[in-house]
């Protein structure tokens, strides 16, 4: 016969175990949409799976994002004598200058509160393209982010990690300080998906530059590989295919990034006149500045289909417009994260 004491014990520790059991998701509310498709499969995962290494992944909305009548940030987290003890992972987008120092506020306040670990996902690094110094007087804003990064605090588990996908340069990681844990991962197996759903055998791929072909290629398998080479001649800008043969092909267009989007559509034309069936793309960060991706509504250059991920707020919106088709990142953040992060207690 248990004594009230010993029952009280109990109810203690199913508490405690209970809470143990909990991770943290908080986010900026730019990405509270990719926040609420990772709980979902979060809770899908721990639904259908078994539930022994399961953890219960919480969506916390503790920031209160607001600014001061000056434009600076007037940030409050609530809920903050709560996080003590916590693992906590922090959904975040650099995608603009004017979200980056209220984002940092937030990544420097989280340690000090006593989370006893913290993951940063920060799945577009936004400054990547600008990694190396050509000639002197150029700065490096890529080495500048990760330093910066390199500041947050440790927790009771040593080092933040953060967690960044198709970063530009894999090189990049060595831009990192020893306080933080850089994890550099591939959304590249969203698109391999889509490839076998469609189920043509007929595919090959085609990367815009030799840089894409030696990033990407290994993910490809034995798929033809295209390369698509940019060479000047008479003062013109011309494409020269290499590799693969496109006639008769379905042809996949892949890199990390896409700007204004003037190089893949040089590279579907040559491919299109080399006798490719059809040209569809991908890239994992849909950056497109001043709504480029407009080019792609309206181009005389038919793409099948173009597909980005949501690494950056604004894909929801140009994924409203075919070709565009959106490939959430939540599956492949989720499964990192089961994989081992969120089976340690």
């Amino acid at each position: 016969m248990f004594s009230r004491g010993g029952a009280v014990r109990s109810l203690i520790d199913l508490v405690m175990q209970h809470t143990k059991n909990e991770v943290w998701l908080v986010s900026h509310s730019s990405m509270d949409h990719l926040a609420e498709k990772i709980i979902e499969r979060c809770h899908l995962a721990r639904t259908n799976e078994s539930q022994h290494f399961r953890r219960n992944v919480i969506w916390k909305r503790i920031v209160r994002w607001d600014h001061f009548a000056d434009g600076f940030p007037n940030i409050f987290i609530d809920d903050v004598k709560e996080m003590a003890g916590k693992d906590v992972m922090f959904l975040a987008s650099f995608h603009s200058p004017a979200v980056i120092f209220e984002q940092m506020s937030v990544l420097f306040a989280i340690p000090r509160y006593l989370a006893r670990s913290f993951h940063i996902i920060l799945p577009y690094f936004a400054t990547g393209t600008m990694e190396r110094i050509d000639k002197e007087g150029q700065v490096a804003t890529a080495k500048t982010l990760a330093t910066l990064l390199s500041t947050v605090p440790l927790t009771a588990r040593g080092p933040p990690q953060l967690l960044i996908f198709d970063i530009h340069a894999l090189q990049e990681r060595f831009y990192f300080g020893e306080n933080i844990i850089p994890r550099l991962t591939s959304a590249i197996p969203l698109v391999k998906r889509e490839l076998d759903i469609l189920g043509h055998k007929d595919w090959c791929v085609a990367f815009p530059d030799e840089g894409a072909t030696k990033r990407f290629a290994s993910h490809f398998g034995d798929t033809a590989i295209i390369t698509c080479n940019k060479i000047r001649k008479n003062g013109d800008r011309i494409i020269k295919i290499r590799g693969g043969v496109p006639p008769g092909k379905h042809v996949l267009i892949v890199d990390d990034l896409v700007q204004t989007g003037g190089t893949l559509i040089e590279c579907a034309k040559a491919l299109l006149n080399h006798g490719a069936l059809s040209v569809s793309a991908y890239v994992t960060h849909a950056v497109f500045p001043d709504n480029s991706w407009k080019k792609f509504t309206q181009s005389d250059v038919k793409f099948e289909d173009f597909w980005i991920t949501d690494s950056i707020p604004h894909a929801y919106e140009i994924a409203k417009n075919p070709p565009f088709k959106l490939l959430s990142l939540a599956d492949v953040i989720a499964e990192t994260m089961w994989g081992y992060d969120l089976m340690q207690y």
